[in-house]
């Protein structure tokens, strides 16, 4: 692992990153943040390690929000930290999806919460209003002491235990972030607590300042689930559009409506390289997977390239743009992530970062087989017709 420093942002031919820092500031209107220092952590033997030593080391205030928290070995070493954290006086909060975390061990829950630590639910389903229940959290953060953040696609479960070597051990991306960009992550957090929780801030609260700890420029955008086009949206679409020479998207989830697929297919016709990478025979959601698959002969029609991941479950969330811009987060390129959930993703300007990102991605098409036009063609009656009844709840999936 290696972290990344501070060092001068220069674009290489094809896309300006200047450029692209004005296009995506004034589209979504969040500012961008100069100074940070961003570590990609690849599967879950380094995520969980990066994210457990934070929690450990904290002195101040833990805050933790995910979709996933399941069961299993990682799942009570999370519980017992956190748990010793509160016991030591520090402010621990966790969020927790209703319905994402609904398999979380009762003993651990008790556990945590009888030492201290402030548990929280988004959006349990019962009771919750009929309008509500397709509204998800789908958000991963951990901010620990105002200054180290974390996000990506990984859950609290032994499924993203291990490298990545078999089906067991899914694989994933998150990022460590330092410097102002924790306050994006932070207020993620905040914004979802706050549906949940009577008390936004308190006394441990320290809202100190930044200094600089890299050189990345990150911008963080948040999802919410609304009627009509929102952030998000705009995220993907303006670095879809802005890509001159190469997109690069790795995704566990992907069921996007008519007018993305005509994007990836504009992008494909005007020059740039399209790849897309998913889940191949290992993915947990099929139907999901299934509803992408109608749109396969049209992409490779138009020159996209599609990539299934053969050793295990792909369930990262990155983006990559002509070598100088990335997005990694918890947003997957479908409906329900765009339409339906809540989500957070970082969107990086900076050479190095996004070199490690393309790297990794070089690394997995090497273990992924290309979907090609004539054997695509061949695939069974029965693969069609699977592929033609989700089409009625594409847009839940």
């Amino acid at each position: 692992m290696t972290e990344l420093r501070e060092r001068p942002l220069t674009a290489p031919a094809g896309l300006d990153a200047a450029r692209l820092r004005r296009r995506l500031e004034r589209l979504i209107g969040i500012a961008a943040t100069e100074g940070n220092s961003l570590l990609p952590l690849r599967n879950g033997d380094e995520i969980f390690a990066s994210m457990l030593e934070s929690i450990r080391g904290a002195e101040h205030t833990i805050d933790m929000m995910t979709f996933v928290y399941w069961r299993g070995d990682i799942a009570r070493e999370f519980a017992q930290a956190l748990a010793e954290r509160a016991r030591a006086g520090v402010r621990v909060r966790l969020l927790l999806d209703g319905f994402g975390c609904r398999l979380i061990e009762r003993d651990q829950l008790e556990a945590m919460e009888r030492s201290g630590v402030q548990v929280a639910w988004f959006r349990k389903p019962m009771g919750l209003s009929p309008l509500k229940q397709n509204h998800r959290c789908h958000r991963k953060v951990l901010v620990v002491d105002e200054t180290t953040g974390f996000t990506g696609g990984v859950g609290i479960a032994e499924e993203w235990c291990g490298d990545a070597r078999d089906e067991s051990e899914w694989r994933d991306t998150h990022v460590r972030v330092r410097g102002p960009a924790v306050d994006g992550l932070a207020a993620g957090f905040a914004q979802n607590w706050a549906e949940c929780h009577a008390e936004l801030f308190d006394g441990r609260d320290r809202f100190i300042g930044h200094e600089p700890q890299g050189g990345a420029v990150v911008q963080v955008v948040r999802g919410s689930a609304s009627v009509g086009w929102q952030d998000m949206q705009t995220l993907l679409r303006v670095v879809v559009e802005s890509a001159e020479v190469r997109f690069r998207l790795a995704t566990a989830y992907f069921a996007p409506d008519e007018f993305f697929v005509q994007m990836l297919c504009a992008a494909a016709r005007r020059g740039v390289d399209v790849e897309i990478l998913l889940p191949g025979p290992h993915t947990d959601k099929r139907v999901c997977q299934l509803a992408g698959q109608n749109f396969y002969e049209t992409l490779i029609a138009c020159g996209v390239n599609i990539f299934h991941y053969q050793p295990t479950m792909m369930h990262a969330k990155v983006v990559t743009v002509d070598g100088i811009a990335a997005l990694v987060g918890s947003t997957n390129f479908n409906r329900r992530s765009l339409d339906h959930d809540e989500e957070i993703m970082l969107a990086v300007l900076d050479e190095e970062f996004t070199a490690v990102l393309d790297g990794q991605f070089d690394q997995d098409l090497e273990k992924s087989e290309r979907i090609d036009a004539d054997g695509w063609s061949r695939r069974s009656a029965w693969q069609r017709t699977q592929e033609y009844a989700v089409r009625p709840i594409r847009r839940f999936l």
